[in-house]
């Protein structure tokens, strides 16, 4: 269909002219599971790439803060791209500038090197998920994109889990190089895979015409405008904490320069002809209700996916590969919900599948709220479950309600914001479950620590027996005191950081309850129609 004659929320011509669409679905999942991968999998190998490069752990976390920062920048410019120059051609670039750049990051000889190569990384990444997700909208009819977006799903939800236990076992056992040299043999692969079964969409190249013709030049002033909003927002997010907030001068600046950039931004891309982003999509019920609930499932996502391992290592003693284990079991439940939450979105109204999946997730966070020290694998692992059971569910309704109503010209704009939310979300949730710990922390601590004196009876009980237990081993009276009180500090350090973890999972169980009233405010879908149309 021309872009005449296709309606609202049809599909325009399929990118994979002649190709089977599924295998499409295959191959640009395969290149988005591996870009996600790329966004938690240097977590757990920071320690690593701190002693590899002789540099602090806080110079090392610039190893992911780089990366989200250009992913984020890039996502609000790669729908003009798309369109300007072929949707194929930049996905092609992009994923192979990122293949190149995963293995410079690998070959990275000091930190300066990595994080250039590391921006980069982010740069071409953020081209390829919104890319990814368009190619599938116009390749499936409405009636199956449910599906299609499963199976894309599976990518962008599961590769967060693997990445922590993948990342974990290759520096436990290889070398933290290799969580980005693993990218180069599946880049290959995945490019030989696109550049033969991808397709030039028609529909795409008559738009090309036409931007030419109107002489559509991109949107220079509100690309540097709203990469200037989100890029400090980022930074803002994800070095706050490390940075003491606003006793920084740092974050100061970044904050008064997001302010601006986002003031000035607001106006520009509201009046102007062919704005780098469509702001009005966002005034919609439909499509800003879906972006605000990504943002919160991408909050979740990133926020369980870092803390868990981290009070797994911290509180339990775990290594980074068994702290990554712990969360592969529900990866797996996550795929197998895919599939079936693509196949519910023929029968059931997006709007329920969000609240049904938002409910779960907020029993699987109330669940984690037990957390104590007797705690066990298997614990973990059920609580994975209970997530990967919730998350398929609003995924797939999300990404397949928040093109319902749209035109085929839409769908590279309403892609890239929809990855610009969960990236964002995923940034917030993870500001907002840092600071929740370290206060919280501070707060349980030094409540502990009131009841830790010399008149207490019970602290004078616990000090005689842990003298008492020290002497046993060996320990002089006087060595056996001391030890006995350095063991109680230890206690009430251990004691709080569980409490603080407590808290974290409370406000994560609010941010899923949030997400139901916005899913019930949804419109109805013409499920008969594969969502063709609202009412």
């Amino acid at each position: 269909m021309s872009g005449a004659d296709t309606p609202a929320g049809g599909a325009a011509a399929p990118a994979a002219g002649a190709t089977n669409p599924w295998l499409i679905a295959v191959v640009v999942s395969l290149a988005t599971f591996m870009e996600v991968l790329d966004t938690t999998i240097a977590n757990v190998a920071l320690r690593y790439i701190s002693g590899g490069l002789a540099v602090s752990a806080d110079e090392a976390s610039w190893v992911v803060t780089t990366y989200l920062v250009s992913n984020a920048t890039i996502l609000v410019a790669s729908s003009f791209i798309a369109e300007r120059y072929g949707r194929r051609r930049f996905y092609l670039f992009c994923l192979a500038t990122f293949t190149i750049a995963s293995i410079l990051c690998g070959l990275a000889w000091n930190l300066q090197s990595l994080l250039v190569f590391r921006m980069i990384q982010g740069f071409a990444g953020g081209g390829m998920v919104p890319t990814s997700q368009a190619i599938l909208a116009d390749s499936f009819p409405p009636a199956k994109r449910g599906q299609a977006f499963a199976m894309f799903g599976v990518a962008v939800v599961v590769a967060p889990v693997v990445g922590p236990t993948l990342g974990g076992y290759l520096s436990d056992n290889y070398s933290w190089h290799w969580c980005f040299l693993i990218n180069g043999p599946v880049g290959v692969f995945a490019f030989i895979l696109v550049y033969f079964l991808v397709e030039r969409s028609q529909e795409m190249r008559r738009k090309r015409e036409e931007l030419r013709r109107l002489g559509v030049r991109f949107d220079l002033v509100g690309f540097l405008l709203v990469a200037t909003f989100l890029g400090s927002l980022e930074l803002v997010l994800d070095r706050g904490q490390t940075e003491d907030w606003f006793d920084s001068n740092f974050i100061i600046a970044m904050t008064a320069l997001c302010v601006l950039a986002f003031a000035l931004a607001i106006p520009w891309v509201l009046t102007k002809s062919n704005p780098i982003i469509d702001g009005r999509l966002l005034g919609t019920r439909q499509f800003g209700s879906c972006f605000i609930v990504m943002m919160a499932t991408g909050a979740i996502l990133i926020a369980t996916t870092q803390f868990l391992p981290q009070v797994l290592q911290q509180d339990y003693g775990y290594t980074a590969t068994w702290a990554g284990l712990a969360l592969s079991p529900g990866g797996l439940v996550t795929m197998v919900m895919m599939f079936v939450a693509g196949r519910l979105t023929t029968v059931v109204q997006p709007k329920y599948m969000i609240a049904t999946g938002a409910l779960i997730i907020a029993g699987s966070m109330w669940w984690l709220t037990r957390l104590n020290p007797d705690l066990n694998f298997a614990f973990f692992v059920w609580s994975r479950f209970y997530i990967g059971l919730g998350l398929p569910l609003i995924f797939i309704a999300i990404t397949s309600a928040s093109y319902y109503g749209l035109r085929p010209d839409q769908t590279n704009q309403a892609s890239a914001m929809i990855n610009a939310a969960r990236n964002i979300g995923g940034s917030i949730g993870v500001c907002i479950a840092l600071n929740v710990l370290a206060h919280r922390q501070q707060w349980h601590q030094s409540r502990l620590v009131e009841h830790i004196m010399p008149s207490s009876p019970a602290y004078h009980e616990t000090l005689q027996t842990m003298t008492r237990y020290f002497a046993q081993k060996g320990a002089t009276m006087a060595d056996a005191q001391s030890q006995a009180t350095a063991w109680i500090g230890q206690q009430v350090q251990t004691q709080s950081s569980y409490l603080a973890y407590i808290d974290v999972f409370y406000v994560l169980t609010m941010i899923a309850l949030s997400a139901i009233p916005l899913a019930l405010i949804l419109s109805n879908v013409d499920l008969g129609k594969g969502g063709g149309g609202m009412h």
